[in-house]
């Protein structure tokens, strides 16, 4: 009897405790918390690159354009993407080893090939350092609607020189280059 009466004992003191246990782990969930939460990733990406030496700089002649191309840019091209931009940074780099004065453009350019913004770059007979230079896109920049709405971009190079002189550097070119990181709201 005594050994009934324990099992009695045990089995309703693991149940209070099982009752106290499960009581005591539970919480009121709140799943409004969603709401709170604010997520902006960043994207970054190569843009273009480009590079020519300088025979082939020469051989379109002086004060001519020796480089244009056209390339797409649908990064925004679904509306729920360009709506959430938040900013953006383009970055340049160019590295002239020609004995060439240089302009570049780079014209930003709706679904229509209309122009929505265009950086111009001018850069000195070489060897000359790295030119770098940044470009903010947002809130402490240019309007981001330019990003939002780009299509393609259209990059041009002009030969600002001759078409003989040679640069003494070892394979002498003009190397053009840029990457950008783009932030977006999620939530």
């Amino acid at each position: 009897m005594l050994s009934a009466m324990k099992r009695v004992f045990y089995s309703v003191f693991l149940f209070t405790g099982f009752l106290f246990l499960a009581q005591s782990c539970t919480e009121e969930q709140d799943f409004d918390q969603i709401d709170d939460l604010s997520i902006t990733p960043t994207l970054a990406s190569g843009l273009f690159y480009f590079e020519s030496d300088e025979a082939t700089i020469n051989s379109a002649g002086g004060l001519t354009t020796f480089y244009s191309q056209e390339v797409n840019f649908d990064a925004f091209n679904e509306q729920y993407v360009a709506e959430r931009l938040i900013e953006g940074v383009i970055t340049y780099e160019i590295d002239n080893t020609t004995s060439k004065e240089l302009r570049i453009f780079i014209d930003f350019l709706d679904e229509a090939g209309q122009p929505l913004d265009r950086e111009v770059f001018t850069i000195e007979a070489g060897p000359s350092d790295t030119v770098v230079r940044e470009v903010v896109y947002g809130p402490d920049g240019k309007p981001i609607d330019i990003l939002a709405n780009t299509s393609s971009l259209r990059v041009t190079a002009n030969n600002l020189g001759d078409g003989s002189s040679v640069s003494s550097a070892e394979d002498p070119k003009i190397i053009f280059r840029s990457g950008a990181q783009f932030v977006f709201r999620l939530k």
